[in-house]
Formats: C-alpha cells, structure tokens, sequence
C-alpha cells in the first residue's frame, strides 16, 4: 500500500510511518508548512520516501491521509484525483473544536456545537486521535472512528536527578491560555521549571519569571530532548483545551510522574497512581512541588506511568488499528 502523507505533526507522524505500508512524503521548494519532506530531529524508517510535489501526479497512490483542510485542493492539484472520490481518503483529526469569535453569529461555532469542515460530507471519514474529540466535534455526515495514539516507546530512561520540572510547549506564546502558558510563573514559584519546544527562548523574559525559576531549551532533536526530560523529577502538563500532548505520553513512557491539568483527554490517559491531576492551579504547583522533593515517591509514581502509557498507547496497537482502518476504506 502507498499512502500519501504530508509531515506535520512530527511525533504523530513518526509513529504512521512505522507501519507496514509506503508512506509518500511531500516536498516542496525551500521545504515549507506544505512539503517539509522528512524530517532532520526524528528518526523515520526508509519506507517514508519524499516526493517532490510536481511529480506526485505520476505516483501511484492508494490512500490519501489528510491532517489539515486545505490538503483537501492540495491532494487535487498535486495528484490531479479528487480525494474521496477519485482516489480514497482519511481525515486525522489532531485538534479539539475551537470556538469562533462571538461576533460570528452561529451556534454551530461554540463549542461543543461545532461543526466539522467534513461535516455534509459522506465519502472521507474522520479519525480522531482521542475521545474527546469525537464527543465534541460536530461531523455530521461524516463517518467517524477514533484510533488513539501510539508512541515509539523510548524506553524507561528515568533518572530524576534534577529537582526541577519539566514542560514541552511549542510556540508557548503565541498559543497563550490554551496551552496553559499563563500558569507557568505560578508553577515556576512552587518548583523551577525546564521549558522545551520551539519558538520557547523568550519565555521568560513575556512572563516575567526570576532568573532560573524558568530555563527554556529550544527545539531540541527527539533523541535529546527524551535524555533531558528524563533527567527531570516531574513533568508538568499544563494544557487547558488540547487532544492529548505527544509529549506527555513519552514522558509516561520515559518513566516520569505526571502533574496535569485535569481537563480534554488527560483523566483518561493518567491515572491516578501515575501522579496528581486537579483543575486546581495550587494543588497543581503543591504536588510538583512535592514530587520534585521525594525522588522515592517521584520514581515510584513515574513507573506507574510508564506501565499505563505502555498498555494504552504502544505502537503494535496504533499500527494494526491503521493498518486495518486503511484496508477498509481502499477498494
């Protein structure tokens, strides 16, 4: 089987392209949003081959994978097939539903009415990578099934010996409250957090933190920046309103207790012996706090989290539920 898939979400797309099948990588000039090909800080199996976008139209394509909507015109012009109708096609859901301004004027854009883009269409189901996101969205029309992460386990990497916290936010100030980024100098002044992503560098300086409460580490290779993370007492999940964090899974499977928001997909993913989920900010700080102070009960907790992420989220299962997901819906 030969799939089309763009690279946009790297961890998520790391995991897909370890399965049993072909996966076509666009490329464009300058490798852009739209044809980043593969990428330099995760490792992917030789089966992911790029393809340069002008020369997809003689590509033999079983299955069009798409993760953003306006892939839908892209796949049309690059393949000269319709998705959906002229060549089969998926739609991953990565994202819950947001909410339009209030000006918009239609119920439909308030969560949890909102509709899917798919919403009146019957040939393209949606996938969504949680839950959640199925109770939540809108889609109407549109088949849906739910086919839940599935990470390339890191192994148990735990060492805990910096007493500090972890985070993992990209672009923490241009997604502001959704990510929780406005928690942060509350958490940084019960236990100094390590910021991790992209685009994180000026962080501190926005949010106004004591010099070291907050230390930022930009955009590090996956290799790396699973070492560092493992090096920390405790991870910290700040999120209000997201699917699920890649990110928090591999620290799970790294081994590390978990302090989180208790909001979206997160009270299914943690459980209760993993770490401490509240809605409470200060019961949040209290328990990092008190995480990053007892390294027994840090690394006892970090290994329940290790076994739940492990039976909940292994890639063996990620990859038979797409592998059986992609045969149906190709003739």
């Amino acid at each position: 089987m030969r799939v089309l898939l763009w690279h946009v979400h790297g961890s998520w797309a790391t995991s897909f392209v370890h399965g049993p099948y072909t996966t076509l990588v666009p490329v464009v000039p300058g490798r852009g949003p739209d044809g980043r090909g593969r990428p330099e800080t995760f490792a992917w199996p030789d089966r992911a081959v790029e393809v340069p976008y002008d020369r997809l139209r003689g590509e033999h394509v079983d299955v069009v994978v798409l993760q953003r909507p306006h892939e839908l015109r892209l796949a049309e012009e690059w393949l000269g097939r319709r998705p959906g109708r002229d060549v089969p096609a998926v739609y991953v859901e990565h994202d819950t539903p947001r909410r339009t301004p209030a000006d918009a004027g239609s119920p439909d854009e308030v969560v949890p009415d909102s509709r899917h883009f798919l919403h009146d269409r019957s040939d393209i189901p949606i996938v969504h990578v949680t839950h959640f996101n199925e109770l939540f969205w809108n889609c109407g029309r549109a088949p849906t099934t739910v086919i839940e992460h599935g990470v390339v386990d890191p192994g148990y990497r735990y060492r805990g010996d910096l007493p500090r916290a972890a985070v993992v936010v990209n672009d923490p100030l241009r997604r502001g409250r959704v990510a929780g980024t406005d928690l942060l100098p509350r958490l940084a002044e019960a236990v100094p957090l390590d910021l991790f992503g992209m685009n994180v560098a000026d962080a501190p300086r926005r949010l106004g933190t004591p010099p070291g409460s907050l230390r930022t580490f930009e955009d590090l290779p996956q290799r790396a920046l699973h070492r560092e993370l493992a090096r920390r007492r405790v991870y910290v999940h700040p999120y209000r309103w997201t699917s699920l964090g890649l990110a928090l899974i591999e620290a799970m499977m790294l081994g590390m207790p978990v302090v989180a928001l208790a909001a979206t997909e997160a009270v299914e993913a943690v459980p209760p012996e993993a770490g401490v989920l509240s809605t409470r900010v200060g019961a949040l700080a209290a328990a990092a706090r008190d995480l990053a102070a007892d390294p027994a009960r840090a690394r006892q907790a970090g290994k329940h989290a290790r076994a739940a992420a492990a039976d909940r989220y292994g890639l063996p299962r990620f990859l038979r539920d797409w592998q059986r997901l992609l045969q149906e819906v190709t003739p």
